[in-house]
């Protein structure tokens, strides 16, 4: 997203719910979800590269699910590119399970997104 489709998102839009994950005082990940009906679409997980594999992650997703319940939201639904295998298998720990496929979702290398589901939260 450029900056100011984020700052948009994170500041005007009234379905979107976020989380940051914080170390020693600063933001190094965050991630969000749009609520729609009973429904949640998450639209980003992010970890600051020298963060990874440290867990952030998981607790973010921790964090989303847990926020994602205090909004009556009862399935969480997104899209992971074919190419991220890190994060298909941190949403798979989560038990969101592979249920489609949007051919050429991404813009920017035409790349396949896989739809990953979580039903019953």
């Amino acid at each position: 997203w450029s900056r100011e489709a984020f700052v948009g998102e994170v500041t005007k839009n009234s379905c979107a719910r976020y989380i940051v994950a914080e170390v020693d005082k600063k933001v190094v990940g965050y991630a969000g979800f749009w609520v729609v009906l009973d429904e949640g679409h998450i639209t980003n997980i992010a970890v600051h590269p020298e963060y990874r594999g440290r867990g952030i992650g998981s607790r973010l997703m921790e964090g989303l699910i847990d926020l994602a319940k205090k909004n009556g939201i009862t399935s969480m639904t997104l899209e992971v590119r074919e190419s991220n295998l890190v994060a298909q298998n941190l949403y798979k720990k989560f038990g969101f399970k592979a249920l489609g496929r949007r051919e050429g979702y991404y813009q920017d290398n035409n790349e396949d997104a896989i739809v990953m589901w979580k039903y019953d939260l």
